[in-house]
């Protein structure tokens, strides 16, 4: 883990962004104190999202908007 101080972390961003994405924590100090930890994201690495997958598959009814309204507005005290 490297400790950093604010004005280095400015100028060299995109280095310290690189070192993070590969696994090093990175400290960024003020005042030579240390005040934020720079690390890399735990993204998943799946493949990408295929929309429409389930099309064909069930049907939204046409009242799907107002279904359920009175039970909602009583529920919420709006009579």
């Amino acid at each position: 883990m490297s400790a950093i101080n604010i004005h280095e972390a400015k100028t060299h961003l995109s280095r310290l962004i690189e070192t993070a994405a590969s696994g090093e924590t990175v400290v960024i100090a003020k005042a030579g104190k240390p005040l934020v930890k720079l690390t890399a994201l735990d993204a998943p690495t799946g493949g990408k999202r295929r929309l429409g997958f389930m099309e064909g598959q069930f049907d939204v009814p046409d009242d799907f908007d107002t279904m359920g309204g009175p039970e909602i507005e009583r529920l919420f005290g709006i009579e």
